[in-house]
């Protein structure tokens, strides 16, 4: 799954042949897995040893594969010497989960929204280095993570304050971080201004799952609030609902019961799907694969 724009997109293969589908709210989505679940290869390259993978990695990797495709990335400090422009950011997730972290400038907010962040700014851009200098000297001196679980992000998606805390929440973080300007930030990196981003309605958070979504019902309804988040896929489970928001990964879906369920689109990578069937339908559910309780050859509608 990408946010190469402001919505989400499903990206598919069989065989040789690669397509991508623009999801939208509202909209029914359901599959089958079937089979076993194998690596996904590394870097556009097919995993040479077509390993099984447990049904519960996030990444759909064997260890070897996770290894190439981590080794030629950002994060692993491997490409010092990238001459593009990056930017630092402040993202918050939700009360008390803020973060910094760094992007590639020409990918606009497409990280930000592949994170799930509700809302964030941008602080500054230059160098590669000089943006990652700034990454580290920020969470040392703010005493904020590297990384936010998806499980906690997850918790609190459905009782979200109000826009105006939201925003606060950034300028203050915001404020923190600008106050350390010549105090171990790189004079390479150019800081930016405030300018808080609000992704509530990018990521449908603000919609109702009802037959016939009330626009004006507000985050703090609950409308969108998940119950259950979909544990791992298995041989012939069953995945059908209709999608009602999406964040990071995630696509939150309503089903049968009037519940929503959260998949994490991480645990779809190396499945064989195929669409729903009539029988599979006729056992009463929208749902046939292990779930966890959050708080502690086709796809139907079109996609395939």
């Amino acid at each position: 799954m990408r946010w190469p724009r402001e919505v989400p997109e499903l990206g598919w293969s069989r065989g040789g042949d690669r397509r991508v589908s623009v999801l939208a709210y509202g909209v029914g989505l359901g599959f089958r897995a079937v089979g076993e679940r194998h690596c996904v290869g590394a870097r556009g390259n097919v995993c040479p040893l077509g390993a099984v993978v447990p049904g519960r990695s996030n990444g759909g990797r064997c260890a070897e594969c996770a290894r190439l495709d981590r080794a030629h990335s950002v994060a692993a400090d491997t490409m010092a010497d990238d001459p593009r422009t990056y930017r630092v950011y402040l993202a918050w997730f939700g009360p008390g989960m803020v973060k910094v972290g760094i992007t590639g400038e020409e990918r606009g907010a497409a990280r930000l929204r592949e994170q799930g962040a509700v809302a964030f700014s941008w602080l500054g851009r230059g160098p590669l280095m000089a943006a990652r200098r700034t990454e580290e000297v920020l969470r040392a001196a703010l005493g904020v993570p590297d990384r936010i679980p998806y499980a906690k992000k997850r918790a609190v998606r459905g009782q979200l304050p109000g826009p105006e805390e939201r925003a606060g929440a950034v300028a203050e973080l915001y404020a923190r971080a600008a106050a350390l300007e010549g105090r171990g930030w790189p004079e390479s990196l150019e800081r930016l201004p405030l300018e808080v981003v609000d992704q509530v309605g990018v990521f449908g958070l603000d919609r109702a799952p009802d037959p016939d979504p009330d626009p004006g019902r507000s985050v703090r309804e609950g409308g969108t609030a998940p119950v259950r988040a979909v544990q791992e896929l298995v041989d012939g489970g069953v995945v059908a609902g209709r999608l009602v928001a999406a964040a990071g990964p995630d696509l939150h879906l309503a089903v049968a019961d009037g519940s929503v369920v959260v998949l994490d689109t991480r645990l779809i990578t190396g499945w064989d799907l195929t669409s729903v069937t009539r029988a599979a339908e006729a056992t009463g559910s929208d749902v046939h694969v292990p779930l966890i309780d959050i708080g502690g050859g086709g796809v139907q509608g079109g996609l395939f």
